[in-house]
């Protein structure tokens, strides 16, 4: 099974590569865009027999690591 984690910073928690991000996306020309957050994204093969452990075991590693 395969599984996407998303990672982010907390919202009040300076983002300075999403500010560069924000920044260099002005001067290439995309108006608009405010409020860039730069993250990152992890993908996982869980080794599971169903769906529903395969949730388990994600709920196990977020817990244990204070991901929420």
């Amino acid at each position: 099974m395969k599984a996407t984690v998303k990672i982010t910073l907390k919202y009040g928690v300076l983002d300075p590569q999403g500010k560069a991000i924000e920044k260099s996306l002005g001067q290439l020309g995309f108006s608009g865009v405010d409020e860039v957050r730069q993250g990152k994204l992890i993908e996982l093969d869980i080794d599971a027999d169903t769906p529903e452990a395969a949730e388990k075991q994600i709920d196990l590693l977020s817990e244990e690591n204070d991901c929420y």
